[in-house]
């Protein structure tokens, strides 16, 4: 391997970017961003702690899940889960954090960087009751930095091109929890868990 150490090289093999893709940042949220939040419906965030380690985490939720506080805020309700919280043990160490916004069927994605911090409640959570669930926590989000990103990446992947789809060749959801997390349980059973049932749990009261 060949390795590149020096933002001179990486510069010299990719070139550098062209004026319209650094004026692209902007510091608030334009009424677009606030349009596209409503309509997105999943997000990654991207976490480091104290020691440099990375952690990238999706939410999702009914389109419209982020909360808009203000021009330059914005909250993100937590689900129940498996209890790790390993971008929530980030944010409390590092609050940096970058996210990326998807809309169904698009290809271009909104980036958000800034500063996190945890919340345990706010008038807001009112607004992020899903299904009986209100949040025990949720992210709030001091925007810092916002653009959009192209669709090259979805178009060379052909992701959202249903023809491509091949869900079933990927190890079952029931076969990696068999074999990494609950060994002791039958397939079976396993299978059954999450199965149709498991929809029905996203949201316990």
């Amino acid at each position: 391997m060949r390795e590149i150490t020096s933002e001179a090289e990486l510069a010299e093999l990719i070139g550098t970017p062209l004026p319209r893709a650094v004026a692209k940042e902007r510091k608030t949220l334009h009424e677009l961003d606030r349009r596209w939040l409503a309509e997105s419906s999943f997000c990654l965030i991207a976490t480091a702690g104290a020691d440099g380690s990375c952690d990238v985490s999706p939410k999702g939720d009914p389109p419209g899940f982020t909360a808009v506080l203000d021009d330059t805020t914005i909250a993100i309700p937590d689900r129940p889960g498996n209890k790790r919280a390993d971008g929530f043990r980030n944010i409390l160490a590092n609050p940096r954090v970058g996210l990326l916004y998807l809309v169904a069927g698009r290809g271009d994605t909104l980036r958000i960087n800034g500063r996190a911090r945890l919340v345990r409640d706010a008038p807001f959570f009112d607004r992020m009751v899903v299904r009986g669930h209100r949040p025990k926590v949720a992210i709030v989000v001091n925007v810092e930095q916002v653009f959009y990103h192209c669709a090259k990446a979805f178009l060379r992947s052909a992701l959202w091109k249903p023809e491509n789809w091949r869900p079933d060749a990927a190890p079952a959801r029931a076969l990696i929890a068999k074999t990494f997390e609950r060994p002791e349980e039958p397939l079976a059973e396993l299978e059954a868990y999450y199965g149709p049932a498991y929809a029905e749990r996203l949201y316990p009261p």
